[in-house]
């Protein structure tokens, strides 16, 4: 049996706010394919962790490894590979755009543009021409629930369908990471279980690890592993079997939640 490869790894980042300090030597390996949970109360630190992990911020001392590779000297910076954390800010925008997909709490689409173009995005934001961006983006929209929604602009959309719309954004680029920061937090909790339920079972069968960040357990146990952070240190851990209710404990007990 071969075991799973880092696709990330943070080896001791501290991240620093003025005085506050956000994160205190945390050390995190996120695996090829898994769901990661990131959980903890307000203001521990979990979602500096998530952008230390997806290069939004650099954290102001340790490594964040693509790959669990370190960069060689020649090699260019913007290859997906290697210490995201030393990138400098295009090459790391070039990384988040090839590389990672995103899904927010607020889904943080374009209002102006219909549902296809904004899961189409980040292709022609990467030279796709329009027409062949939006053809791979419809794609998406059967296997999310969206069809007959392409030409809707956001306002049209209800919360669920726009959380939808934003994974399709999140997934179109075949990342290698899904990061989620409270995908679920301005839902209600049926839609939100139905969002959680499809995000973290599109990501798996897309082999696209997920670190997902909320404060919320029932959102958590979908996840295959759970961590804690607390004052900005990982306190504690927990994989599937030692928490009792996974991924397969609440596909389960969510088996109304439309796929």
């Amino acid at each position: 049996m071969n075991t799973p490869s880092a696709v990330l790894t943070g080896t001791g980042l501290f991240k620093s706010y003025g005085m506050a300090r956000a994160l205190a030597g945390v050390d995190i390996v996120v695996t090829a394919g898994e769901s990661l949970a990131v959980m903890g109360p307000s203001g521990s630190g979990k979602s500096t962790l998530l952008h230390c992990l997806a290069g939004i911020e650099r954290p102001d001392s340790g490594e964040v490894l693509l790959n669990g590779e370190r960069r060689e000297r020649g090699v260019p910076p913007d290859e997906v590979r290697g210490r995201i954390d030393q990138l400098r800010e295009p090459a790391r925008s070039e990384l988040r755009r090839t590389a990672f997909g995103f899904v927010f709490q607020s889904g943080q689409l374009l209002p102006e543009l219909p549902a296809d173009e904004n899961v189409a995005l980040p292709l022609m934001l990467g030279g796709t021409p329009r027409r062949a961006a939006v053809e791979q983006a419809r794609q998406w929209f059967g296997p999310l629930g969206l069809q007959g929604l392409e030409a809707r602009r956001p306002g049209q959309l209800s919360g669920g369908q726009a959380q939808r719309v934003a994974i399709a954004r999140a997934l179109v680029g075949k990342p290698k990471v899904i990061f989620a920061d409270e995908p679920t937090g301005a839902l209600d909790q049926a839609t939100g279980m139905e969002v959680i339920h499809l995000l973290t079972d599109v990501s798996r069968r897309q082999g696209a690890a997920l670190v997902l960040v909320t404060h919320d357990a029932n959102v958590a146990r979908w996840c295959d592993r759970t961590v804690q952070v607390r004052d900005g240190r990982l306190a504690e851990a927990h994989t599937e079997s030692e928490a009792g209710a996974g991924t397969g404990a609440g596909a389960e007990a969510n088996a109304g939640y439309r796929r």
